[in-house]
């Protein structure tokens, strides 16, 4: 690995394109390095992430660091002199900023996948109804952390925008592999404004992963998980 920055990343992960948004509002220049996850997957990623063996990891001074959420708190602390803060500054704001994003992680992601791999229309009114409450939750967020502004960060898009941000792609994937509406205008107004916000900042639209070609990356992933339950 000839640069001093490398990320191992999968072009569909959400949680890559977390760290891929972040390297590039702090103008770090990085080598990606592409990787499979489903079988023959890298030396050098079982080398980095032994433990659970996933992306993204960011390899700084030949040092891994593993999962999303770590990784943007460690560029923060690193090149806090480059670009914009990710994380807020304040204590009590970062603080729930964090909670926010373990949130994302532990119940409003999970219930994402849930709608992908659901294989009754309970298991999906299930998903869905979580998914959905968790909008509401973060509806209320985004309206007591933005005090009025962009951003859940304020003016510009920081650490919750970025971790949040980054399942828009996969959420209109799903909306349309299920026929079902997650993201209501009538229902999620704040939210609505700033997915647009978000998704037209110069960065996001130079990273985000195109509809189609997700499209029929998830009907892989469906695929692979069905033969899977099968054997």
């Amino acid at each position: 690995m000839a640069k001093e920055v490398n990320l191992l990343g999968l072009w569909a992960s959400p949680f890559v394109l977390r760290v891929q948004i972040a390297l590039e509002l702090k103008g770090v220049s990085y080598e990606y390095l592409e990787q499979q996850l489903w079988e023959n997957k890298s030396e050098l990623l079982l080398r980095s992430n032994p433990v659970y063996k996933r992306v993204p990891v960011l390899i700084h001074k030949d040092q891994p660091i593993c999962e999303s959420a770590i990784i943007l708190q460690y560029m923060d602390e690193v090149w806090g002199a480059c670009g914009p803060a990710i994380l807020p500054s304040d204590p009590y704001e970062r603080a729930i900023a964090c909670f926010w994003v373990s949130y994302i992680d532990d119940k409003f992601g999970p219930s994402l996948v849930g709608l992908i791999r659901g294989k009754t229309d309970e298991e999906n009114a299930a998903a869905a109804e979580q998914a959905i409450l968790g909008l509401e939750l973060l509806e209320e967020a985004y309206e007591k952390s933005s005090r009025g502004k962009r951003f859940f960060g304020g003016d510009d898009v920081g650490y919750l925008d970025i971790v949040l941000g980054s399942s828009l792609r996969w959420i209109e994937v799903i909306e349309i592999m299920r026929g079902i509406k997650l993201l209501d205008n009538a229902k999620f107004p704040l939210l609505m404004a700033w997915a647009e916000r978000f998704r037209a900042a110069a960065v996001v639209k130079k990273l985000m992963p195109e509809a189609g070609k997700l499209m029929e990356y998830a009907k892989e992933v469906q695929a692979r998980m069905n033969a899977a339950a099968a054997n």
